[in-house]
């Protein structure tokens, strides 16, 4: 799982290796607030043996108005510790919708500085459909790990590097919503907030990088394909955004697989970006 291999592993390669001394497993399971659906709870009705449950909303910068922005390096070493992810560790993650979250957790603590980190390709659907088991109740006491968080602000971008960028265009913006949500033809799950996107952006939607049978991304030569479709040179920078930072990840963590090493997230995203109070440039339906 070093970072100049692939950040995917199997179910069957992680049943091999899940009483391994070194290695952890974490739930990111994440729902949207118009899901009615509470993640913490459904971890403790089934999750994977030995997993601990991050927490995406509390693992986050709570003082900030955006949802799940990253919290300081402080916070971020603290919450690690107490859930047993130290220096050291390998590190994998999943959540129960597939391909959904766990991206967002494993470009987090790629972030922070640790490298060691992969995702369940397919996540707990395809655990199971892999005739694997699952375990429920609360979580077991993991014993705490340092952590030592390094932030690398370089993976990460602000409003107001992104302003500056539809002037300049020092970098390619991709949009990770559904193509209704980026035409601004369909409606946010956050209520309040403008259609559209950000001038200049392109779009190619999360799901789109997902086999829709499997739940597993797509081979690399497929991924390749979908991005030169959606407009992107793979030649130069991209920053990967969507509704609130979560999605976003499944694009970077695609762009990783097909070696592209220029890659950021913009945090705040749509949330930031689409709030009306905010007076930033939109294009698409308002």
């Amino acid at each position: 799982m070093s970072e100049a291999k692939s950040a995917l592993v199997s179910a069957a390669w992680l049943a091999e290796h899940l009483d391994a001394p070194d290695l952890r497993v974490v739930d990111a399971t994440f729902f949207l607030p118009n899901e009615g659906r509470d993640a913490r709870e459904e971890y403790e009705e089934e999750h994977i043996p030995g997993a601990v449950f991050f927490d995406i909303d509390e693992i986050a910068d709570t003082d900030s108005p955006l949802p799940h922005m990253l919290p300081s390096p402080e916070k971020f070493a603290s919450r690690m510790r107490k859930l047993g992810l130290g220096d050291g560790s390998r590190i994998v993650v999943y959540d129960r919708l597939g391909m959904r979250a766990s991206p967002r957790v494993w470009w987090t603590l790629r972030v922070f500085g640790h490298g060691d980190v992969a995702v369940l390709d397919g996540g707990l659907p395809k655990w199971k459909a892999d005739g694997f088991a699952s375990e429920s109740g609360p979580q077991r006491d993991p014993g705490e790990r340092h952590f030592t968080a390094r932030m690398n602000r370089l993976a990460v971008k602000d409003k107001e590097q992104m302003l500056s960028n539809i002037e300049r265009s020092r970098f390619q913006v991709l949009d990770a919503r559904s193509r209704g949500r980026f035409a601004g033809e369909e409606p946010e799950p956050r209520p309040g907030l403008k259609g559209g996107h950000i001038p200049g952006s392109l779009n190619l939607p999360f799901t789109d990088v997902i086999d829709s049978a499997s739940g597993v991304l797509l081979p690399n030569h497929l991924l390749t394909e979908r991005f030169e479709r959606a407009g992107i040179d793979l030649a130069k920078p991209v920053v990967t955004t969507c509704g609130s930072g979560v999605t976003a990840a499944v694009l970077a963590l695609a762009l990783h697989e097909i070696g592209h090493k220029d890659v950021a997230l913009y945090d705040g995203s749509w949330s930031e970006w689409g709030d009306p109070g905010a007076d930033l440039p939109v294009e698409g339906k308002v």
